[in-house]
């Protein structure tokens, strides 16, 4: 087995946030695997590495991983992802690259772990996360003092977001962008005021936007809304 599998984060959208020690994995490794939702999708990962890695001659390999409603079709492509990374892997080094930290919220690490359950060596590169690159874009503490934090993900059953709603000082709800009037009804009810709320969207990207919170408001895909209880927004 010669190769070894890399979790490479690139970081929220702006290239200058990818770590030096990200930039020299990817140089060294002899493929670059990117993860897409369907084939020849506009990966904005690898398109991060472009903009401050010299990746011209360097092998690119798409990954399959549909958001088909579909769980057999999911479980499909999950099996013949790992399959393929475990073929490249006999070839040589496979740097796998990842928006944000590899660790949060990251197909990255289902892989890892059944491909380090195949033998293969894994090691994970952390980067900068969307939240936390939101949260200083916004100007804002995340925590602060003794305050608690919760990160959680907008799904179609929300309890996990309720109760970090209703337990923590300090919320990050990501995967936001079609919740936003789900989100805006578990505030209200929880008697959160919605001005205790900042919307990071497609942070460090072209088209980023970071301000209020307004449920009717379009966001692109990449949206995270920053929620402080006990104040502490910029005025």
């Amino acid at each position: 087995m010669a190769g070894k599998l890399y979790g490479v984060s690139v970081g929220p959208g702006d290239p200058e946030l990818m770590t030096i020690k990200a930039k020299r994995q990817i140089e060294s490794s002899d493929v670059i695997a990117y993860p897409a939702k369907s084939h020849g999708e506009d990966s904005t990962a690898l398109n991060i590495v472009r903009k401050c890695t010299d990746i011209s001659g360097k092998r690119t390999e798409e990954i399959l991983f549909e958001m088909d409603p579909d769980p057999s079709v999911r479980e499909s492509n999950y099996r013949e992802a790992v399959s393929k990374i475990a073929s490249l892997l006999d070839e040589g080094d496979v740097s796998m690259i990842n928006l944000g930290d590899s660790t949060v919220f990251s197909t990255y690490m289902h892989v890892s772990l059944d491909i380090s359950a195949l033998g293969y060596e894994t090691e994970t590169i952390p980067g900068v996360t969307s939240f936390c690159n939101g949260a200083s874009e916004a100007g804002i503490p995340l925590v602060i003092d003794n305050e608690g934090l919760a990160v959680v993900p907008m799904a179609m059953k929300n309890e996990h977001v309720y109760k970090a709603l209703r337990d923590f000082d300090n919320i990050v709800v990501m995967k936001a962008f079609n919740s936003m009037r789900d989100l805006a009804a578990m505030m209200d009810e929880l008697g959160i005021p919605r001005d205790s709320a900042v919307v990071v969207s497609n942070v460090g990207m072209a088209d980023q936007y970071v301000g209020g919170f307004d449920p009717g408001r379009k966001y692109g895909y990449f949206t995270t809304v920053i929620i402080k209880k006990n104040g502490g927004m910029r005025a």
